[in-house]
């Protein structure tokens, strides 16, 4: 199999945009129709998320080159949510989409050794079969080194945390550190790892998770980060636009996807669609929002991918 990021370029190509759809199934906020009266019971709720998300991916498929189920929302309603993960990321893949599981995990030694295997390799490489994970640095560079060592091996990527886009987040990672911020100190690691790990497109197997809510530092960190691939997390409903993740792509238009998970996958429920499309047509909506996120940025890129 090909060099994870020379896919990730390819697909990004073959779409001519950077979208990643983030899949986050919540009971509450499902279309009629799909939502669980009963929240407690949790094999309705799981197979409700695997409607949901079959039926993004369904419509997502055809115009966007990646998606990002969220681990957190399946696990939350316990083992019968964890088999619908697992069902919608091969879903997803058989659909010909990139899939990055964000479970942002991480431990030491065997442990994280163990979370490598179990989550990185697609196409019956690993038990999960996600093409990425998204992980946590805090744990130090030999905590990470196995996820680098089994992404090389199954030709998967890793996206570690350098600059998140929830507000509190400054608090650790803008703590100054021997004249930098913590998150330049983090930047310059997995630039390192990135260069270790490269494609023939220039990008490594190891990426890293930039929000774009902090726009400055997501183009200071582009500069500073030229072999990552970026995951821009923060676009729609936190409040970043087309403009702010703009400094995140190389000259192609290239090194950056950018997420949009509520703002897509609840599309019916924004008041511009509500109208138009509500629960009976959420599909539609979902298809209407990833078009109308897809001609934004596409307004802001330069290169090949616009």
């Amino acid at each position: 199999m090909d060099h994870f990021a020379d896919r990730l370029i390819a697909a990004v190509q073959c779409r001519k945009n950077p979208v990643m759809v983030g899949l986050d199934p919540r009971n509450e906020s499902l279309p009629d129709g799909l939502r669980v009266s009963d929240s407690l019971d949790f094999g309705k709720v799981a197979a409700a998320y695997r409607q949901f998300c079959y039926g993004v991916i369904d419509v997502v498929a055809p115009l966007v080159p990646i998606v990002k189920p969220q681990a957190a929302f399946f696990e939350q309603i316990g083992p019968q949510g964890m088999q619908a993960l697992a069902d919608v990321i091969r879903y997803a893949s058989d659909q010909g989409l990139l899939v990055v599981l964000d479970g942002k995990r991480n431990d030491i030694g065997s442990t994280a050794t163990a979370y490598a295997q179990g989550f990185l390799g697609s196409k019956g490489a690993s038990p999960w079969g996600s093409d990425a994970l998204t992980v946590s640095p805090y744990l130090g560079d030999d905590s990470l080194e196995p996820f680098v060592q089994t992404a090389v091996e199954r030709s998967s990527g890793v996206f570690v945390l350098v600059k998140t886009s929830n507000p509190g987040g400054k608090r650790l990672q803008d703590l100054i550190v021997d004249g930098r911020p913590m998150y330049e100190h983090v930047g310059q690691l997995v630039q390192d790892l990135a260069k270790r790990t490269l494609g023939h497109g220039g990008y490594g197997a190891v990426g890293s998770v930039v929000g774009a809510t902090y726009p400055e530092q997501l183009a200071d960190l582009r500069g500073k980060m030229p072999n990552c691939w970026f995951l821009v997390p923060g676009y729609g409903a936190q409040g970043a636009g087309a403009a702010d993740v703009a400094g995140a792509f190389d000259e192609r238009g290239l090194g950056a996807i950018v997420n949009n998970s509520r703002g897509i996958i609840f599309a019916h429920a924004r008041p511009e669609y509500r109208q138009r499309f509500g629960d009976a047509r959420w599909q539609d909506a979902v298809a209407e929002a990833t078009r109308q996120m897809i001609e934004q940025l596409r307004a802001v890129l330069p290169g090949e991918s616009s």
